[in-house]
């Protein structure tokens, strides 16, 4: 299912960014040079579809996809506008470094680049962890929202 985030309700964690700067991650914009970088990143650790869709979030002026880094080495990303204008995702964090709070900054902070951007509403697709965007930011189910944009999508087929 679809969940919608009203961003007009949305404010920054304080208490979170500076636990995350003294813990040494940064977020931040994703800029071209890193393009194959990080797609290669994401398609490493969460496949090629991620990286398709972060693929298109580079080819956004400016890139729709926002980093976090630690220790100049990459350990999440987000990405909106990929599989249609208005949508967030995919995201995803290192295994080694989930837990501390990445993927919440992460959210928050694309989230509030889509406002600045000019949305009022933002549509995360395909929800997986429902709890964690209703508790972080707030998310509701959109009804009648399955399959929604991803129906008849291609898939790669299933590794034996």
């Amino acid at each position: 299912m679809d969940y919608l985030v009203n961003l007009t309700k949305l404010s920054a964690d304080a208490e979170l960014n500076a636990k995350l700067a003294r813990d040494g991650v940064t977020i931040r914009r994703a800029i071209g040079p890193e393009l194959e970088l990080v797609t290669g990143w994401v398609r490493d650790k969460f496949g090629t579809m991620w990286s398709s869709e972060t693929t298109i979030a580079f080819t956004r002026q400016p890139p729709s996809v926002l980093l976090a880094t630690k220790g100049g080495r990459l350990v999440g990303f987000a990405d909106y506008d990929t599989s249609a204008r208005g949508f967030f995702g995919p995201t995803g964090v290192d295994e080694g470094e989930r837990g501390a709070g990445i993927g919440r900054a992460l959210l928050i902070a694309t989230l509030l680049d889509m406002r600045v951007m000019g949305y009022g509403y933002a549509i995360i697709g395909d929800v997986g962890p429902s709890a964690f965007y209703e508790k972080s930011v707030g998310a509701t189910v959109i009804p009648d929202s399955e399959p929604g944009v991803y129906r008849g999508m291609l898939r790669p087929p299933r590794r034996k």
